[in-house]
């Protein structure tokens, strides 16, 4: 079942974030999904991630496809214009790829290429509402095509973020959906109470909101993260709980599947699993859900 099927029929869906090797030796990447097949229902392909130079969103989407595996292509206003971002669009779907999700992109200054210039042609509306328009038969230019491409259009929303007002983050996410998308990704969520504000004000049926489950690494990592990340709140009972435990990394197994399956209890349409290097791990992480 597409991951399109499983959003217009209800049932969860269990996405994962892959990243894409900074180098030209896929055989990890493969290795790593392959792994999941048949568990995790479509694979994300960060666009160079915290611009971070590595094989691109469209490039590894390919190579996960190529072995019958279903993506999610990442678009982003940072590297190109907006030729190349439709240029981009219609390459992936004339080779099987019928899943995207729009971002904007971290600045370069966050990345490895300190030098390099963000594009920023267009922004996210303007990259949404391109989409759309390619979708309905006519690029930018409003110059007709040869054939219109189909996609199921996602973006990211930073709902349960620190300090952010539901309003208008639901005022952003409004404006986003108006521009074709139909999925929203969360930053990383760590406490479900953390969502109810948003919950009492969308439309689940219309909003498809996928929070995002970050597999943490260490006792160190998530205090860093509480102290370095405004987006991101980790509970202190969270935190509490790891220093308790013998094993770390175990019990970071354990809360990213418990938070799995609360998300999936409160009637969450799916969860996007994020492992940031450690994709090694989604088979523990799958296995305990």
């Amino acid at each position: 079942m597409t991951l399109k099927s499983k959003f217009d029929t209800g049932e969860f869906a269990v996405l994962a974030e892959m990243e894409p090797p900074k180098g030209a030796d896929v055989s990890a990447f493969l290795a790593n999904a392959k792994r999941v097949r048949g568990q995790v229902d479509a694979f994300v392909v960060p666009e160079m991630s915290n611009a971070v130079m590595r094989i691109s969103s469209l490039g590894g989407s390919m190579i996960l496809r190529n072995e019958g595996l279903e993506t999610v292509l990442q678009v982003c206003c940072r590297d190109r214009n907006r030729l190349a971002l439709q240029g981009d669009l219609l390459a992936a779907n004339a080779l099987g790829i019928e899943n995207v999700m729009a971002v904007g992109g971290e600045d370069p200054s966050f990345g490895d290429h300190h030098q390099a210039r963000a594009v920023n042609d267009i922004d996210l509306i303007e990259l949404l509402q391109a989409i759309r328009s390619l979708q309905e038969g006519r690029d930018m230019a409003g110059i007709e095509l040869a054939g219109s491409p189909r996609f199921l259009v996602g973006s990211t929303a930073d709902v349960g973020a620190k300090g952010k007002s539901p309003e208008l983050e639901l005022s952003e996410m409004t404006k986003r959906a108006e521009a074709g998308a139909r999925f929203f990704i969360t930053p990383p969520v760590f406490d479900t109470a953390l969502l109810a504000p948003y919950l009492k004000r969308i439309d689940r049926h219309k909003t498809i909101l996928i929070p995002s489950v970050l597999l943490l690494k260490s006792l160190g990592m998530a205090r860093y993260i509480e102290r370095n990340m405004p987006n991101v709140a980790i509970p202190g009972a969270l935190i509490e709980r790891l220093q308790r435990a013998p094993d770390k990394v175990r019990e970071c197994i354990r809360i990213a599947a418990e938070l799995v399956s609360a998300f999936k209890s409160e009637g969450f349409k799916g969860v996007l699993l994020s492992t940031i290097g450690w994709e090694h791990k989604l088979p523990e992480v799958l296995e305990k859900l």
